[in-house]
């Protein structure tokens, strides 16, 4: 087989005025759609309704809320300590795309958020005045605030992002399945990923991501206006809000539309500087000295109680806080995962497991301790001093948190005014970033899908945030965060498990990779280095590989099974344009099944949109051999008729041979 040296203008393929998976689209649509006129039309019974659903979820879910956010935990840190630590994440000789500084720097922007800054005075002040069990406004309070703010904001966030980017990363990069999150259930499933099944999961990942950006964005207009209400006197209420949706929405739809990537990339800088800029000044301007102090301390009573803290569901004392706090984040963080999970495992190709692990439960986790430290203990000593109310102001208005605690360090317009701009751009690439991780699921994974496409979620985004403040309020976003990661904790459950699946048959001793012949002898059919060589540096466009499942594989393929006839067996063969696949029945002793397919192969792109003129398909091609014996995948792109069917044998003796074994 020779390779194609003959390349088609780009420019000369007119691009299609729609590329989606239309089960994936249509769906997601329709039901993000249902939502958005419910909630327009019926308000108030919308409001009630969140009510109702949040209360139920947290008593009837709550308990495996709690258990799944446990074993995404405990399933990171035993990948991170065992010998699938060492596995990497592309081939053996791959090394990885960035320096450790820039993906530290990178894992570092994607800790930042709107989340930072609503919360980062907020939630401490909140579970300072209000805890959970025992009196408030106290020093040992002010004691348990931080390290309830710490443990909704540590490592349990941080290993659910681990688990989806993780098997993006692995399924991408070393197994060379789509960068799609069906792709994780192929351990489990094998081809039906394509199917019903695997539509099923996008849409999960689909309404999780819509609902988790929306209330992001939610979060975001609230102190928006809070922050302008502060700065120039505009009034805090439901019409404004809407106003300043439609009009950072629409900055995010221009970011969306233009495709400027240097302009989102010179904006998502920004984020970082105005963030830094603005926690270096509150670590200055307050106290220095006591809020270090606090750091180290707050971190060894996290530590100290973390254990404790991830199975605690209250039941000996009933209260509303489980279900208005920690379900709530965990059901925030599970629905934002797609996002950040697949922003995390494209910087990684090239990691090992165990740095993948390490880097990104240390370097966000520590760099978000450090923020609440800043902004929660400084906002708790000025009201414990009683310098500033700052429990009043909070407790009257949430979203005003951060600007009563600026108000009491120098230079509060200044400050206020930067952290009002930083909420901004947070939104706008946010939004942006977030219709771009939608599209790509709900196009299939397109290379180069429309511009329209990606606008259509954007604004969908800043409608559904909309709905959702109307409607029910900061109890409506966190209503719609638990509702949409319900039935993604439960594909994630079964991501790890096929992950793990797939990590076994990494650690296999070396004699089992050795072929069978029908004998039980090993036998080992190597190519010849020329065909190695071509294999390794030959670039195959789709049209090179169909010929070779015709011409090569096809009748390798129907060689074994005319022989498999003459034995008494009933082989079948079946043939798709792009696949050929042969099945032998044996009884109550199961099926044995030969596939070689041609599978697509392209650098996968999330952060940053392609220009105007990418070529509409960059992607190359390889056949690709697996069998039901094992989930590791064969390139034999080159193969000669004798080897593939050596192939093909060496599979069928496995299946022989494990049968008698057992």
């Amino acid at each position: 087989m020779s390779n194609s040296n003959t390349e088609q203008a780009a420019s000369a393929v007119p691009r299609p005025k729609i590329q989606v998976n239309p089960p994936v689209f249509f769906i997601s649509a329709a039901l993000i759609l249902v939502f958005v006129l419910f909630g327009a039309i019926f308000p108030e019974l919308a409001g009630a309704m969140f009510d109702r659903v949040q209360t139920r979820i947290v008593r009837d879910f709550g308990w495996f809320y709690i258990l799944s956010v446990a074993i995404f935990l405990i399933f990171v840190i035993f990948l991170m300590v065992s010998r699938y630590g060492d596995v990497k994440l592309g081939p053996d000789d791959s090394e990885p795309d960035y320096s450790y500084l820039s993906w530290f720097s990178m894992l570092f922007s994607a800790g930042m958020g709107i989340g930072l800054l609503f919360f980062g005075v907020a939630e401490p002040i909140q579970h300072y005045s209000k805890p959970p069990v025992g009196p408030g406004s106290t020093v040992d309070s002010a004691r348990e605030a931080m390290i309830l703010t710490f443990f909704h904001w540590g490592m349990h966030a941080w290993a659910i992002y681990i688990v989806i980017g993780l098997a993006l990363a692995y399924f991408a990069f070393r197994r060379g399945l789509p960068l799609t999150l069906r792709s994780g259930l192929y351990p489990l499933i094998g081809r039906r990923i394509n199917g019903p099944i695997g539509h099923a999961i996008d849409i999960f990942a689909v309404l999780g991501t819509m609902f988790g950006v929306a209330t992001s964005l939610g979060f975001g207009v609230l102190q928006v206006n809070a922050g302008f209400s502060y700065l120039f006197g505009i009034p805090v209420n439901a019409a404004v809000q809407v106003g300043l949706i439609a009009a950072i929405t629409g900055l995010a739809t221009l970011s969306a539309g233009t495709g400027l990537d240097k302009g989102v990339r010179r904006l998502s800088e920004l984020n970082i500087i105005l963030a830094v800029a603005l926690l270096i000044f509150v670590l200055a301007a307050g106290s220095t000295v006591f809020l270090l102090q606090a750091y180290v301390q707050n971190i060894g009573a996290y530590l100290g109680a973390v254990v404790q803290r991830t199975f605690r569901m209250y039941a000996y004392e009933p209260n509303t806080w489980l279900g208005d706090w920690t379900l709530f984040y965990w059901g925030w963080w599970i629905s934002w995962s797609p996002f950040v999970g697949m922003f995390i495992a494209r910087i990684s190709r090239g990691r090992t497991i165990r740095e993948f692990t390490t880097g990104v439960l240390l370097v966000p986790v520590l760099f978000t301790f450090l923020w609440m430290t800043v902004f929660g203990n400084t906002a708790i000593a000025l009201d414990l001093s009683g310098t500033a109310p700052i429990v009043k102001a909070v407790a009257e208005n949430m979203p005003v948190a951060l600007f009563k605690m600026l108000e009491q360090l120098p230079f509060p317009l200044v400050s206020s005014g930067i952290a009002t701009l930083l909420i901004i751009t947070f939104f706008v690439t946010s939004a942006d970033s977030g219709a771009l991780v939608i599209d790509m699921i709900t196009s299939g994974a397109a290379p180069n899908p429309p511009v329209w496409q990606r606008i259509f979620w954007a604004v969908s985004a800043g409608v559904v945030a909309a709905v959702l403040l109307v409607a029910g309020g900061l109890k409506g976003l966190q209503t719609a965060a638990l509702v949409s990661a319900l039935p993604f904790a439960v594909v994630m459950l079964f991501i790890c498990y096929g992950l793990l699946r797939a990590l076994q048959t990494e650690s296999k001793d070396v004699s089992m990779d050795l072929s069978l012949d029908l004998d039980g002898e090993r036998e080992v059919k190597d190519l010849s280095w020329q065909q190695r060589l071509e294999s390794i540096t030959g670039f195959y466009k789709k049209p090179d590989i169909l010929a070779f499942l015709s011409a090569t594989a096809l009748p390798a393929v129907e060689a074994v099974a005319a022989q498999l006839s003459e034995s008494g067996l009933v082989p079948n063969i079946e043939q798709r344009e792009e696949y050929v696949e042969l099945t032998v029945p044996h009884g109550d002793r199961g099926i044995f099944r030969y596939m070689i397919r041609a599978r697509s192969y392209r650098s996968p792109s999330f952060a940053w949109a392609e220009s105007a003129n990418a070529a509409p398909d960059s992607r190359h091609f390889r056949a690709i051999a697996s069998s039901n014996e094992e989930d590791r995948q064969r390139d034999v792109t080159g193969y000669t008729n004798e080897q593939l069917i050596n192939d093909l044998l060496s599979q069928y003796a496995r299946f022989r041979h494990i049968r008698r074994v057992s």
